[in-house]
C-alpha cells in the first residue's frame, strides 16, 4: 500500500546539498556504480521504458538474477533515463552511439539503475549475463535538480528542463551536459504521490 501512495522504501543515492533556492537545488553526488542499457525503443515495440525489464532481470527483481553469480541485488531508486542530444556532449554517449546518424541518435534511450552503495567498484558487482547491460563507475558529480510530482510526460519534462537550465544560467552556473530524468516510484504508484526529478549536470 505504501508504494501505491508513493512511499520510497529502497536505498537512494547519497548527496550533499550545496545550494538551495525556490527554483532548484545544487547537489553533489558521491561516486557510484551504475548498471545501464542503451537502446532504440523500437526494440521493445516502441516502449521508451523497455530497458527496465532487462535491468530488473539483471538484479533479480523479476525472478532469478540474470548475472553470473547469480546474486540478487537490492533495487534502489531512482530509475534514471536520458536521451542522447544531437551533439554528443559526453564521452559515454560518443562511445555508445559510434557512427550513428542524427536521427538514430535522437531515438536512443539510456536507462540506468544505481547499484547499492556496498558496490564501490564495477568489478565488485555481479557480471550481467545479458551483454546489453553495461556496468560502469560514475565519479563525484554536481547537478542542478528540480523535484516534481505527477506523471513525467515528455512535455512536462521538457518544460521543467528548459526552466531549470534558464534559472541555472541566470545564476551563473555552467551547464555541462544532457539532462537526466529520475523517477522514484513504480508505475502503479498513484500519479499525485509520485516523486520525479530532472537533473542537469553543472560545473
Amino acid at each position: 500500500m505504501g508504494m501505491v501512495l508513493g512511499r520510497i522504501c529502497v536505498e537512494t543515492p547519497k548527496y550533499e546539498v550545496i545550494q538551495s533556492s525556490a527554483a532548484y537545488e545544487i547537489r553533489k553526488y558521491v561516486p557510484s556504480v551504475i548498471a545501464e542499457i542503451t537502446y532504440d525503443p523500437s526494440q521493445f515495440k516502441g516502449d521508451k521504458d523497455g530497458g527496465f525489464t532487462v535491468l530488473a532481470n539483471y538484479i533479480g527483481a523479476l525472478g532469478n538474477p540474470q548475472n553470473t553469480r547469480p546474486e540478487k541485488i537490492a533495487m534502489t531508486a531512482p530509475v534514471i533515463t536520458k536521451n542522447p542530444e544531437k551533439i554528443a556532449m559526453t564521452a559515454p554517449v560518443v562511445t555508445k552511439t559510434g557512427g550513428a546518424g542524427e536521427e538514430e541518435l535522437k531515438n536512443m534511450v539510456t536507462m540506468q539503475f544505481l547499484l547499492p552503495a556496498k558496490y564501490q567498484k564495477a568489478e565488485e558487482a555481479p557480471r550481467p549475463v545479458d551483454e546489453r547491460v553495461v556496468l560502469r563507475e560514475e565519479g563525484e558529480r554536481k547537478y542542478g535538480v528540480v523535484k516534481f510530482g505527477g506523471v513525467a510526460t515528455e512535455e512536462v519534462v521538457k518544460k521543467k528542463v528548459e526552466k531549470l537550465k534558464q534559472s541555472l544560467e541566470e545564476d551563473g552556473h555552467k551547464v555541462i551536459g544532457q539532462f537526466l530524468l529520475a523517477r522514484y516510484n513504480p508505475p502503479w504508484t498513484l500519479p499525485p504521490f509520485r516523486t520525479n526529478e530532472v537533473m542537469v549536470p553543472v560545473e
